[in-house]
């Protein structure tokens, strides 16, 4: 029996909104990790959302599938799909129906607009727990209605629960504020020990051609994850190499050859490395978990030069497989990569140094090599007036693989490993139990403290604090 096990006519009853959990999306990959690992504490409900949901009016009882990942016999969890992340006739007939004990919300909150703007309904008998990130500063005030609508908030990056205090100011105070990391499944995520399984891969992947150096990018194909950036990364770093190195060297790209949100992968290569070369492969198949393993166990190390990212699940698919990382110092990849503040410990982002991004903190674990952005624009839109756009220089990345390349295999072992240590301890605990353990802390703290929100909050019009810049722009 799991710890902390509790009969299911006794648990609790959590309505999840994102995506549908049996969908291989990175956040309804965090949702089926957090729902299988949390089954034996809490009956589940799911708004299952996909975009144009092809079950949408079905109810699904996803029971058996989340014992046998679990392990135990008695999980309740059933499955409402919906179009998109559903709306507030959907919402309230669900309620109705299983009368829920919280809503937890995972995803951008702008998703969830339709929800916030009925917090005052649904709060009366119901609190909302929101697993939630923000890409970058500055602080974005103008989420502050939706951080000031949920009862408990677990940012996912340091930077994000550091956000979620400067927007909510003194409303900070009486809201459950935590550092929840995404984590893995670290029996799916590992290295792999038989040479064997890993070499047939590596020849499907290499097209049987003999390599040396692999390095991966496993991300969507979308302009803010600066794939032509770490291509012109890869072409400046195998310029330095001779003909006969650059024959063992390999760029691979796990993701779309083209897209709307992103670029024309297939233009971009071509006009970067001519039509023969064969230092690039972009791979395009669908692969499942297994498969996505053995990819990451082919890789000497992995690549992330995002401008915005709110955490970067491929780095941390590659810390529980033992690959080093390349990153941009963003977001939550800072966290991955964990600097060291002036008194020796994990930087922690703060009021005097938000985020790491500028550089201030140069030491870091040994399996992380840094790319620092030398360019920080802030850009916008009409629902999201400000935000960083961080830009690291080509150059700098093309330095970080000739490093990489340079330590040789054993190096990047060595240094690979120590960052799985890192990844499965529980400093940083990005594993899925150890995820799955903090919600429960924090979710078990919501229903022990939650008081029900009034029917009436009346304000004067001296209340009003102005929306203005709340930390340094320059640290």
């Amino acid at each position: 029996m799991k710890e902390g096990y509790i009969k299911q006519e006794d648990r609790k009853k959590i309505l999840l909104l994102t995506d549908d959990i049996r969908v291989h999306s990175g956040v309804a990959q965090i949702g089926r990790e957090m729902v299988i690992n949390t089954s034996h504490r809490y009956n589940w409900v799911q708004m299952a959302g996909a975009v144009k949901h092809p079950d949408k009016g079905k109810v699904f009882d996803h029971s058996q599938a989340i014992n046998e990942a679990a392990k135990i016999t008695d999980s309740s969890v059933k499955l409402y799909p919906v179009d998109g992340y559903g709306d507030p006739d959907i919402l309230r007939e669900i309620i109705k129906l299983e009368n829920p004990d919280a809503i937890f919300l995972i995803t951008d909150p702008r998703y969830f607009i339709w929800l916030f703007q009925i917090e005052n309904e649904i709060r009366q008998n119901i609190p909302i727990a929101y697993l939630n990130i923000w890409d970058d500063l500055p602080a974005p005030q103008y989420n502050e209605e939706f951080y000031e609508s949920c009862d408990a908030l677990f940012g996912i990056s340091k930077q994000t629960k550091l956000i979620n205090e400067i927007v909510l100011g003194d409303k900070a105070e009486h809201k459950i504020i935590r550092y929840i990391p995404h984590g893995l499944n670290n029996n799916i995520f590992k290295p792999i020990e038989s040479t064997k399984e890993v070499t047939e891969f590596k020849k499907l992947l290499t097209r049987n051609r003999d390599k040396d150096f692999i390095l991966l990018f496993n991300s969507r194909n979308i302009r803010r994850k600066s794939i032509p950036d770490a291509l012109v990364a890869w072409k400046l770093f195998i310029d330095k190499l001779t003909p006969e190195e650059k024959e063992k060297c390999l760029f691979v790209l796990h993701t779309e050859l083209s897209s709307d949100h992103g670029t024309d992968l297939g233009a971009v290569i071509e006009y970067l490395f001519g039509e023969d070369d064969q230092s690039v492969v972009v791979s395009t198949n669908k692969l499942d978990t297994y498969q996505m393993n053995l990819l990451y166990n082919c890789a000497d190390g992995v690549i992330l030069l995002s401008a915005a990212e709110g955490w970067g699940l491929s780095l941390t698919e590659a810390l529980l497989t033992g690959t080093p990382i390349i990153a941009n110092v963003t977001g939550g990849m800072q966290d991955q990569m964990r600097f060291v503040d002036e008194n020796g410990e994990w930087y922690s982002n703060n009021i005097n140094v938000p985020s790491n991004h500028k550089g201030t903190y140069k030491q870091h674990g040994e399996w992380a090599l840094p790319v620092y952005p030398q360019a920080l624009s802030l850009v916008g839109s009409p629902v999201t007036p400000y935000i960083w756009d961080d830009r690291c220089k080509a150059e700098d990345a093309a330095e970080r693989i000739f490093e990489l390349y340079s330590m040789g295999s054993e190096k990047r072992k060595e240094i690979g490993k120590k960052g799985m240590e890192w990844a499965l301890s529980n400093e940083a605990g990005f594993t899925s139990e150890k995820m799955s353990q903090r919600i429960i802390e924090g979710m078990d703290t919501l229903f022990s403290t939650w008081t029900p929100r009034s029917k009436f909050v009346f304000y004067k019009d001296t209340d009003y604090t102005p929306r203005v810049l709340r930390h340094k722009l320059e640290y």
